[in-house]
């Protein structure tokens, strides 16, 4: 367990959070249709924004309208395009400024190849900048398949932290056990994201507890990626133990997205959050005092 000094679950009367995050906003208009659907009518407290997505200017729209939806930047460095045109950052790009489609090609990319570091950092300064030009303010910051979570890429958004008030980052956790139990599908898939991601979060812990930077106790939706169904979520909240957690998924208005916003406006899930003692809250509410009451 992190260092309660730089963790966020705080509490004498033990008072117990979550953010329930979409992610992806920005993608498409359905994604978006979705996201604020979940907000006005469900759970849903924050949201992450893909600044490059082809409904990224209808989603900054969205967003200011809607001042109490958190907004972070979905970090995208793979699946994805460039704010950068690809003759400034050819290491990273095609000539179309599209980045690699494999999170793994893409993690062994940045790792091993000297001349993509520079072009990383100039990329991921002109995404944070692109966000900061929408006068939006940053709530978070993740990534889009995690990729933020790599050592490299890690390491330069916190030498970035202090340019762009990045406070909270977003760092994978959640039990592989209770996983299984849940759902025992994609079982090799989900032990080698359990090992990979146990790795980097134990990383990214020690690094953003020595730069000041904050991250919830447990996040949950890396081992049930497109899967948040209700009743996934009903049977995974009550056997969470962590005061603060992160709930993510990627709601649409189209398959399979949908099984995902339908969680996310289930009744049911908001009585079992309350049941279990949760209150909705999110990173704008930098210590967690005026959580968003379930009703």
């Amino acid at each position: 367990m992190p260092n309660t000094s730089a963790s966020l679950s705080t509490s004498a009367q033990r008072r117990r959070f979550a953010i329930i995050n979409g992610d992806d906003f920005g993608f498409s208009r359905g994604v978006n249709q979705a996201i604020i659907q979940a907000y006005e009518q469900g759970v849903l407290t924050s949201t992450s924004l893909m600044v490059t997505g082809d409904a990224a200017e209808e989603a900054i729209t969205l967003a200011r309208n809607h001042p109490n939806l958190a907004i972070g930047l979905h970090l995208v460095l793979v699946c994805g395009r460039s704010v950068l045109p690809p003759e400034q950052i050819p290491h990273l790009v095609d000539s179309k400024g599209n980045f690699l489609d494999s999170a793994l090609q893409a993690g062994l990319r940045y790792q091993f190849q000297s001349a993509a570091y520079e072009e990383l950092r100039q990329e991921i300064r002109a995404q944070l900048e692109k966000f900061r030009d929408s006068g939006l303010p940053l709530s978070h910051l993740d990534g889009h398949l995690h990729l933020h979570a790599h050592p490299v890429i890690l390491r330069i958004l916190v030498e970035l932290a202090q340019e762009f008030d990045i406070r909270f980052i977003r760092l994978p956790s959640e039990e592989l056990g209770m996983n299984l139990k849940l759902d025992s599908r994609e079982l090799v898939t989900k032990l080698v994201w359990a090992a990979v991601f146990g790795r980097l979060r134990r990383y990214g812990e020690d690094l953003l507890i020595s730069h000041g930077i904050k991250f919830a106790d447990k996040v949950y939706g890396l081992l049930q990626t497109g899967n948040m169904t209700e009743e996934y979520l009903l049977g995974l909240i009550p056997q969470i133990q962590a005061d603060l957690v992160e709930i993510y998924s990627h709601p649409a208005v189209f398959n399979p997205g949908d099984v995902e916003l339908a969680a996310l406006l289930s009744e049911q899930v908001r009585e079992v959050l309350n049941v279990n003692g949760f209150e909705l809250t999110n990173y704008h509410h930098r210590n967690i005092h005026s959580p968003k009451p379930l009703q």
